[in-house]
């Protein structure tokens, strides 16, 4: 039952997490699926019962319905920290780019250049850093 719970409240972050952009500090995907799971499947499993997981159904079935201030507040806070997340992991190399050509010369391809900056200890930028940081890759 709680596996049932953990993956409905997994699936129904992830319809979630494709939503805004903004930048600051970021949540696991582990982590808020946990939380989500806590404080939400008490509601889903009240309200949106046989769904599907995919096509926003459980989202949709939650917006409709008086869900505990607690899963609001959660998924709210889940929801902006994810957005967090995949607005650091779209900018990154734009972020990091002086730092990849001082640090990375030769290294060819995202995925090597990525693991490249992660691997270096000498990033001068901030910004590189608190991006990796908040994209969840170091």
């Amino acid at each position: 039952m709680t596996t049932r719970i953990g993956a409905v409240g997994g699936a129904f972050f992830m319809l979630l997490a494709c939503t805004g952009i903004t930048q600051a500090q970021t949540i696991s995907y582990a982590d808020a699926m946990s939380l989500l799971s806590k404080d939400c499947g008490a509601d889903v499993k009240k309200f949106c019962k046989g769904l599907n997981l995919g096509n926003n159904e459980i989202r949709n079935c939650l917006e409709g319905q008086p869900v505990s201030s607690q899963c609001t507040a959660t998924l709210a806070s889940v929801t902006a920290s994810i957005e967090r997340r995949l607005a650091a992991q779209a900018s990154v190399f734009k972020i990091c780019a002086s730092n990849a050509n001082q640090h990375c010369k030769g290294v060819v391809g995202e995925v090597h250049i990525l693991q490249c900056l992660i691997k270096t200890e000498r990033i001068d930028s901030a910004k590189c850093t608190q991006a990796i940081t908040d994209a969840g890759w170091r």
